[in-house]
């Protein structure tokens, strides 16, 4: 027999009859992003890809809920017509965790980071997430404080959250050391060494690795049992060798694009959304087939852990 963890509090949002269902049985569910389908991909590109990652899920048995705040009502799962409207208006926002509280008095519309997400995911008991990369400590951060709010969520939000990494434009070693810190487990899938988004290896080891989907539920599982801290689990995934962006050009379009950023005074949560532009803009479609390739890589994955993190029940053997 199997034992699920039933949803927390009851949630105000919007839960599609599918998350729903699946929700109430038990069965896989993995949390999606909508700033990526917002903010982070080209318009008409990101409406294809919306359905691509949610496809990629369903393959792996699993059940998608892409989450969203629109017209300040939380949806967990959205029909095809929310998704339109995420990938389609110049006027949804971008909104970290301490943005949706806001959005939703004030009765706004926004796409949900990896930090909202993942908060959100949780508190309508979906335990596994599904991203491109994550967010973490800024280059210079010594300096400007400039440190996502990912990091502080993942470090107080039971997820397991299927990742390629942090975005290679981050200070790497300063991010992992920040999870290390926050005792946020970080997980290689089939891998020794720690991804850089559009990069394969971001140049530092990761302290774990596991080889499956069923160890990495295993992971997350033991950790619910022992409860003895409220982190979350990072499993970075990298994309293969022949197919990350290539290293010269990743290095030289980071510089470039930081100068640009310095150039025009963007910061903050602006940084990520106009860094990733300047990639797309200037890679010749490299960086966008990247990240596109990463995403569903890491949906089917977390539809994979869903799946066998549903099916667990007692001490892992």
């Amino acid at each position: 027999m199997t034992t699920t963890a039933p949803p927390l509090l009851p949630l105000p949002a919007r839960v599609t009859p599918e998350v729903a269902e699946a929700l109430v049985e038990g069965r896989g569910v993995v949390a999606l992003e909508s700033t990526i389908l917002a903010h982070g991909l080209p318009r008409g590109e990101n409406r294809r890809v919306a359905h691509e990652i949610e496809a990629a899920v369903r393959a792996s048995g699993a059940v998608p809920a892409t989450i969203a705040v629109l017209d300040g009502q939380v949806h967990v799962g959205l029909d095809d017509d929310a998704l339109d409207r995420v990938c389609s208006d110049d006027e949804v926002l971008k909104l970290s965790v301490r943005d949706v509280g806001v959005a939703v008095a004030l009765g706004r519309t926004g796409a949900t980071t990896v930090a909202s997400t993942a908060a959100l995911a949780h508190r309508a008991g979906v335990r596994v997430f599904a991203t491109g990369g994550l967010g973490g400590v800024h280059r210079g951060a010594a300096q400007t404080f400039d440190v996502s709010a990912d990091l502080g969520v993942l470090a107080s939000t039971p997820v397991l959250t299927v990742c390629a990494g942090v975005k290679s434009i981050l200070d790497v070693p300063g991010t992992l050391e920040t999870l290390e810190t926050m005792s946020v487990p970080v997980l290689g899938y089939r891998t020794d060494r720690f991804p850089g988004f559009y990069l394969s290896d971001s140049g530092y080891a990761v302290p774990w690795r596991v080889d499956s989907a069923r160890e990495a539920a295993a992971v997350a599982h033991a950790r619910s049992l022992l409860a003895t801290d409220s982190a979350g689990v990072v499993l970075a995934q990298p994309l293969p060798l022949d197919r990350q962006v290539d290293p010269a050009l990743h290095d030289r379009l980071v510089t470039e694009g930081l100068a640009t950023l310095e150039a025009e005074g963007v910061t903050g949560k602006d940084v990520t959304p106009r860094l990733l532009e300047l990639f797309h803009e200037r890679s010749g479609g490299e960086s966008l087939r990247a990240n596109v390739e990463l995403v569903l890589a890491n949906a089917r994955l977390a539809g994979e852990v869903a799946v066998e993190l549903a099916g667990m029940s007692g001490w892992p053997s």
